[in-house]
């Protein structure tokens, strides 16, 4: 039967109707799985002689800091690793044993490169340490207690799928926790490196771990059987309907039917309420870039890249999938007389509006100095200028059907991704550093500012003329968009 699944599995990709977007994304997955390893690899292989070299005892450093590695393993893995359960829907139909299935889905899980990529940094690590004339039982039963605690971060997000509001909470408590850490309050690491070094000292410390995987395997093999059902676990929860008048906003007219549809659409539904939460998560994202507490972040040209990603993190997590957000009624809605230019107005004054309410929020940012307000300012302007007609105009070519009631990770499907939409996407981010870096390298950072500022207000300047031209293409690209909303796969 495993091997019916992999035939169908097979049949899956080479059928799919987008099978040459998801070849050529393959090949660039793979460029980066390799990427990755590698950089695990150097790491994995020169740590233990840059920590020699500081005068710290690599495995206890490295031990120190291992908590921080396995929960950001665990967030990391929460917004890009995909659960298997929406491909297995179909089975479910056919003369198959449940608990096979369950058994095949999991196992894919278990073979995942979120899974094997960590190999690259321990394999390597653990050779050094033998090396350097470390006790061999020790390093190997760190290296399986390791693995297994990278294993069971792979069962315990079969959990998490469904339970954002503890993932962000768990989230913010370990970043609350980091920074007590960095500026010397409180240093959970005391209580925790005993642990991982006790897995090196004291062998039978790493059966521990290995009995929480198979803790953990059993129990997410059970959770995942209970819901192997259609008229159960898969199936739609209902609520209690309730009525949002948003009278407030009747001002923009024609516009307002949209625009309370939208904000209803995001209220109420699991994947578009992700994109509130990650455009919160842009906010805090400055504090890399302002705070120069990462080397490599400093300088001029990284101010404008920072500034421009915290305004626009609604932006970017709503816009660029737009009209793919309606595609569950957007046949229906194109056999009614509605107008692309009400249509798509409706939603770049939404990401208006929303660019404009966190630039209100990163006020804050004001305590590390004028320059950066300023670039805060000058980012929202290039954004709701600029950015706002580039993520309506690459949603024309992104059409990823959504199903709004699944909790598929926040940064979109396969897809979505094809070589147009990431040349639009290119000056999103380029364009704004690209101006501010000529303006800063030649009359300084005021002139630098008003070029990007400058850009921003054209956009407005030139708003109908550009909308003419992006409806022009939502024309053309319309039956192929009905045409891909009909694929599941």
């Amino acid at each position: 039967m495993i091997k019916q699944f992999l035939n169908l599995e097979w049949k899956s990709f080479f059928r799919s109707a987008s099978f040459q977007v998801n070849l050529v994304l393959k090949i660039l997955m793979g460029f980066g799985a390799l990427w990755m390893c590698a950089s695990f690899a150097i790491m994995g292989g020169g740590i233990f002689f840059i920590l020699e070299k500081s005068d710290l005892e690599p495995l206890k450093t490295v031990n120190q800091f291992m908590l921080y590695y396995v929960v950001f393993d665990l967030l990391f893995r929460y917004f890009l690793q995909k659960m298997p359960i929406i491909n297995i829907k179909p089975m479910l139909l056919m003369p198959f044993n449940k608990s096979k299935i369950v058994k095949f889905a999991l196992g894919k899980t278990a073979l995942s490169f979120f899974n094997w990529m960590h190999a690259f940094f321990f394999i390597p690590f653990s050779v050094v340490l033998l090396s350097h004339g470390y006790n061999p039982v020790g390093v190997i039963t760190w290296h399986f207690g390791m693995m297994a605690l990278i294993y069971m971060n792979n069962f315990i997000n079969v959990f998490l799928n469904d339970e954002t509001v503890f993932v962000v909470i768990f989230g913010l408590l370990f970043t609350g926790l980091g920074g007590l850490q960095y500026y010397g309050y409180f240093d959970i690491t005391v209580y925790t490196a005993p642990f991982f070094q006790g897995l090196y000292e004291q062998p039978l410390v790493a059966v521990l771990p290995v009995i929480l995987l198979v803790v953990m395997l059993y129990a997410a093999f059970k959770y995942f059987k209970k819901r192997l059902y259609l008229d159960a676990g898969l199936a739609k929860k209902t609520e209690t309907a309730t009525t949002e008048h948003m009278d407030w906003l009747n001002r923009f007219g024609k516009l307002s039917v949209f625009l309370k549809n939208d904000i209803k659409l995001i209220l109420r539904n699991k994947r578009s309420k992700m994109t509130i939460f990650m455009s919160i998560m842009f906010l805090f994202y400055g504090l890399l870039f302002f705070t120069n507490a990462v080397e490599v972040y400093k300088g001029p040209i990284w101010r404008m890249f920072a500034a421009v990603f915290v305004t626009g993190g609604f932006l970017f997590n709503f816009g660029q999938f737009v009209p793919s957000w309606d595609s569950a009624y957007y046949p229906l809605m194109m056999t009614q007389n509605i107008r692309y230019k009400e249509y798509l107005r409706s939603k770049w004054w939404l990401v208006v509006i929303a660019t404009g309410v966190s630039t209100i929020l990163c006020i804050p940012y004001l305590y590390f100095g004028w320059e950066v307000l300023a670039a805060i300012f000058v980012g929202a302007i290039f954004n709701m200028g600029f950015n706002s007609h580039l993520v309506l105009l690459g949603g024309a070519y992104i059409k990823t059907p959504i199903d709004l009631s699944s909790g598929k990770k926040a940064f979109g499907d396969k897809s979505s991704f094809n070589i147009k939409t990431l040349l639009i996407s290119l000056p999103k981010m380029l364009g704004p550093m690209l101006l501010y870096v000529i303006g800063h390298y030649t009359l300084g950072p005021v002139f630098g500012f008003a070029l990007v500022a400058l850009a921003g207000v054209a956009g407005f300047a030139f708003r109908d003329k550009v909308f003419d031209m992006i409806i022009k293409i939502y024309k053309t690209e319309k039956y192929k968009t009905l045409n891909a909303y009909k694929q599941n796969n």
